[in-house]
This record gives C-alpha cells, structure tokens and sequence, in this order.
C-alpha cells in the first residue's frame, strides 16, 4: 500500500543579500521511499524543479548545520527553532532558500507517524522496489558494455 504525506510551505528564495522572492515549495513523503523527502520548488517562470534527499538530514538541519555536497540544511540561529536555511547546489551553481521552521517540523511529525524514524527498513514495498532498481540498473550496464 503506498501512503505519502505532503504539505506546501512558502520559502523565501535568497537571489542575493538585496533581493529574495517568496514561493510555493511541496513537501512530500512516501513510504515507497521511505529513507527520502522531495521538495518541488515552484519559481515563477520556471517548470517545477524537485530535489529528493534523506529525511534524517532535513531533521537533523532543524536543529543543527548538517550535510555535504549538494545538500546543505542549517538553523538561522541554533538557540532558536525559528527559521532553516536549505543550500542546494549543482556544480557551481547554488540556490539558498529560507523557511519557517515550524511548518517543516510539523511536516516531518506527519511523516514520523507514518514511518518512523528508524523504521524504513522494514517496509518490505521499499526492499522489493530496491532489488527491481538495483536489477534495471545492471541490466543497462551490462547492454552498455
């Protein structure tokens, strides 16, 4: 059975120190993927953009500076569950976007109460789904080779 939760949070996309705009961001979680949340950013002008990445790494960057690479989550301030900075960057390209805290955490709650944290591993929908990526996967590579 595939559940999901999904929520909309407005985030302030920050183009420089002068200037940042304000857009619509979905929130989603499915227990298909239960280790990852997705974020489709809606900027204006452009097709939806959507980033996946680990769900333990957006919680753990409510709370404290976390991540490596492309993925880069940290509190405004540490001291208070006010606002997170979400850094996402390809090459040498980055977008730095500013969210209320709040509505992540309450986001994140949903998606603890649908899987907990801990508990992906034993959605047995997920290991089936693995195996048939991992298969489709050496399939290409080796009618590549």
């Amino acid at each position: 059975m595939r559940e999901s939760v999904q929520a909309e949070v407005m985030m302030s996309f920050l183009v420089s120190e002068e200037l940042s705009f304000r857009i619509p961001v979905e929130l989603r979680y499915e227990t298909s993927d239960p280790y990852a949340v997705r974020l489709t950013f809606h900027l204006p002008g452009d097709a939806p953009v959507t980033w996946a990445f680990g769900r333990e790494l957006l919680i753990d960057g409510v709370g404290r500076p976390c991540g490596e690479g492309d993925v880069r989550i940290a509190p405004v301030d540490r001291e208070v569950l006010g606002e997170v900075l979400i850094r996402l960057q390809v090459g040498c390209d980055q977008a730095l976007f500013r969210s209320s805290a709040p509505p992540l955490v309450a986001f994140l709650d949903r998606t603890d109460k649908l899987v907990p944290l801990g508990q992906e591993g034993a959605l047995a929908d997920f290991d089936a789904h693995l195996d048939e990526a991992l298969d489709r996967i050496l399939a290409e590579e080796q009618s590549a080779g």
